[in-house]
């Protein structure tokens, strides 16, 4: 097993690495399957990637806990090898999430934002926010974050800098990181500056949207696999069901060579959305299992 303490190991800069590396492979095998019951969720995903490995996460969601006091999410990570198909490892799975889900965005950050970037806006004040702060620092030193939420008060938790204005906030930034539950577009693409890049988070399924088809119709837009978001979230779906965009406007993914998955001037607008498929559950967990062993060799 390998527990939560195995994060005192591991590097945001290590973990793109073990993207990179990852994305020379071939192309993930992937499925998901759902189960529901009522508002109860079990969401079963599995990854095998030729040369590394496979991967099953398991992820049960009870809305109901959050009013008994538990929580909402529970889990489990599980290895195989990739030679014979033993189990090589359990990892923890909050550790991967957060791990797999910023250092997702964290790689197109690393790609597309300016180089002097400094000034961070961060919409939405949940969990995924504060690991971004976190990753963010680890490439932009730099870096200055200011948070907006729709409630001041979970912003202001957050210990930095409240924007009560989102368009003014919007339209200051160098860097903008959504990750938010929203269902309509909060981000409106008339506020958006040359040069700035976003990243694309919460929008996670059909039927949810962080900005609106102007804003992807303003920017270059890349997506970490096309194969885990054109036909299944909304962020991309809606607009090339309108006719703001087609498949054709999006740039590049991972697998793409990574001179197509850049920027090309200071004056552009990038977006990059977030699918969060399970092969980079699997490139994260091989990479925390890995930093883990060497601790006890």
């Amino acid at each position: 097993m390998v527990p939560r303490e195995a994060e005192t190991l591991l590097s945001w800069r290590g973990l793109l690495d073990a993207f990179e590396a990852g994305h020379k492979l071939p192309l993930a095998d992937l499925k998901d399957m759902f189960l529901y019951r009522g508002q109860d969720t079990i969401l079963d995903r599995g990854a095998w990637i030729d040369g590394l490995g496979a991967l099953v996460k398991v992820a049960t969601i009870f809305p109901g806990n959050a009013a008994k006091g538990l929580p909402t999410i529970y889990g489990v990570v599980s290895l195989f090898d990739d030679a014979t198909g033993d189990l090589s490892a359990l990892v923890d799975f909050h550790l991967v999430t957060k791990w797999k889900t910023a250092g997702d965005s964290l790689l197109s950050a690393s790609r597309l934002a300016r180089k002097d970037a400094r000034n961070f806006l961060l919409v939405g004040a949940g969990a995924v926010a504060r690991s971004m702060v976190e990753a963010y620092s680890a490439i932009f030193p730099d870096a200055r974050f200011t948070v907006w939420s729709r409630t001041r008060e979970s912003a202001a938790a957050m210990g930095l800098p409240v924007a009560d204005d989102l368009e003014g906030a919007v339209r200051k930034a160098d860097v903008i990181c959504s990750a938010t539950m929203a269902t309509s577009p909060l981000i409106r693409g008339d506020w958006l500056q040359p040069g700035q890049h976003i990243d694309l988070i919460g929008a996670y399924k059909p039927g949810m949207r962080e900005v609106d088809d102007r804003a992807m119709q303003r920017a270059r837009i890349f997506v970490d696999s096309r194969q885990t978001t054109i036909h299944h979230i909304g962020e991309i779906m809606d607009p090339i069901a309108s006719g703001a965009i087609t498949e054709a406007d999006i740039v590049a993914d991972f697998y793409d060579d990574a001179a197509l998955y850049a920027r090309r001037s200071d004056d552009e607008i990038t977006i990059a959305k977030n699918g969060g498929g399970a092969h980079l559950d699997l490139m994260t967990a091989t990479y925390i299992a890995d930093c883990w062993r060497k601790r006890e060799a």
